[in-house]
């Protein structure tokens, strides 16, 4: 039999409301963290990994992904001051190497991480979940944001359709609505102001897609050989949402994109994370099959789905319902685990977590990371372990 899975789940720290404790009754045996505490793009000291390290295994759970070891923007941008942040990359590294933790997921996202317009959108069973708005998201960069390029970008329904959100919120609705935008990295309380923010797309004013990609081609090109040597597989986490976004471009949007980076530094160390629902917000994406075609170069899954609508919006669904097909996906998975034990390779037992979760039950009682409630991605886990399961059943037995 095909070894499972390894079922991890995110954990943000010590600080984070979901304990160590709470997450080994989830079944969960491995988490995914990250030293959140050390600004980006400094080096992790060895005696912070240790700790962090230890005290994961004190509560009888292993540190099994690094999500994320964040990229400075001077990277993404394409600046003289680059090459430094990629040496302190590289320390670092090697500072996970000799604390024996060997994968490494990051994301090249200008300015901001994952994108969503609304943070508590309720279901038909009350349950919380997050939303991208098509329109909200427009209603903003037209009306709050006021970027220049914005009317050249939207078409005359989708202006209006953002004219009529804009004029419907109060302002405290238009304060939330700027704060959710402007989140900064997942972690942190960070908010971004408006002019902040706008300061960041001068900086990037010359950074097109064609530009980004060409940086990230640098990046991966300068750490990938010394990931290999330190046995650390590196993988890349989709854009979220898989399109531009308040004009900043996005390069890891489709399976073009993803076999472009494998293809930029070819190595056992240059991966992908499997994103179901960052992926699955773009209907041409087909994940199924990216999975059979760019299956080898998978070393971490994340797995959740979101419920597409027609005009771009989309909000995080049940992890198997929504527009995703989860058994054709968990069964591709199952059948790239066959390829490699087939062909003799170590890393059959890929890692996996149940990702955005919805506030569900006594979810409401803490103040969780959006999407990272406790309840809802044990829900999650369980129906993704239950349909492993069956499937691996099914073709096996």
């Amino acid at each position: 039999m095909i070894p499972d899975l390894q079922q991890t789940f995110r954990w943000f720290g010590p600080s984070d409301p979901v304990t160590l404790q709470a997450i080994t009754q989830t079944g969960a045996k491995g988490v995914v963290t990250a030293l959140h505490h050390i600004p980006c793009g400094e080096v992790w000291p060895v005696e912070e990994i240790a700790k962090r390290k230890t005290e994961i295994e004190k509560a009888g759970l292993y540190w099994a992904v690094v999500e994320s070891v964040n990229i400075h923007e001077s990277i993404k941008m394409g600046t003289p001051e680059r090459n430094g942040y990629i040496e302190r990359y590289i320390e670092t590294l090697k500072n996970l190497s000799q604390a024996g933790i060997s994968i490494v997921c990051y994301n090249f996202m200008p300015v901001l991480d994952w994108t969503r317009t609304h943070l508590d959108f309720r279901l038909p069973n009350n349950a919380s979940a997050l939303r991208f708005h098509a329109p909200a998201l427009a209603a903003f960069d037209l009306y709050m944001l006021q970027r220049e390029d914005a009317f050249n970008e939207f078409t005359t329904e989708q202006q209006a359709a953002a004219k009529a959100y804009f004029d419907g919120l109060t302002a405290d609705e238009k304060e939330l609505l700027k704060n959710t935008i402007l989140a900064g990295l997942p972690g942190t309380d960070e908010v971004f102001t408006i002019p902040e923010f706008k300061e960041f797309l001068k900086k990037y004013a010359q950074v097109d897609r064609k530009a980004l990609k060409a940086n990230l081609a640098y990046f991966l090109k300068a750490i990938i050989p010394e990931a290999e040597k330190l046995g650390i597989k590196m993988c890349i986490h989709p854009d979220d949402p898989p399109f531009a976004v308040l004009g900043l471009p996005r390069v890891v949007c489709t399976e073009e994109d993803l076999t472009d980076i494998v293809n930029a530094c070819p190595s056992p160390s240059n991966g992908l994370t499997l994103c179901t629902g960052s992926l699955g917000a773009n209907p041409a994406n087909n994940i199924p099959g990216i999975i059979s075609r760019l299956g080898s170069h998978i070393h971490f899954l994340h797995l959740r789905n979101v419920r597409r609508e027609a005009d771009g919006s989309f909000y995080e669904d049940d992890h198997l319902l929504g527009t995703t097909d989860m058994f054709a996906v968990m069964k591709s998975i199952v059948n790239e685990q066959q390829k490699r034990a087939e062909a003799g390779r170590t890393d059959i037992a890929i890692p996996m977590r149940p990702d955005h979760g919805h506030k569900i039950l006594d979810d409401y009682n803490y103040n969780t990371y959006p999407g990272y409630s406790v309840i809802g991605r044990l829900k999650g886990l369980a129906e993704l372990r239950g349909l492993e399961m069956g499937i691996k059943k099914m073709l096996f037995e």
